[in-house]
């Protein structure tokens, strides 16, 4: 399969946000450790969303856009409320963002989607 530039983009960040989130979930929160990795995974995410741009369905934009200005909105509302010190608006902004990912990552391994396709008939199921 060759891609461009932006799904290659696109799939890495996503992939690093899963990972780098899911670590985070297990971790203590509120250290120097959590808030670099925090402040890592809002930029891997928003390189996620911010890439989706320029991935587009026969050359036009599709209602999965409107995801990604969500992801960007929702980050927003997220670190604006950890710095006004709302612990509890920001865990819950964060993590619904979390389970968007994960389900976008979900659907993105249907068997009639591109990379679900891909990744079926790699390990022989297709």
């Amino acid at each position: 399969m060759t891609s461009s530039p932006a799904i290659a983009i696109h799939l890495s960040a996503a992939f690093a946000a899963l990972l780098l989130g899911g670590a985070m979930l297990t971790m203590r929160k509120g250290t120097p450790r959590h808030r670099l990795l925090g402040r890592s995974w809002v930029l891997v995410m928003v390189a996620t969303a911010i890439s989706s741009f320029w991935i587009k369905t026969h050359g036009h934009y599709s209602w999965i856009h409107l995801l990604s200005v969500w992801v960007l909105f929702a980050l927003g509302v997220a670190v604006v409320a950890i710095y006004k010190g709302n612990v509890r608006a920001h865990r819950r902004w964060i993590t619904g963002t979390y389970v968007g990912l994960a389900a976008a990552g979900i659907f993105t391994l249907l068997p009639q989607r591109l990379l679900g396709a891909l990744v079926w008939r790699t390990v022989g199921f297709m």
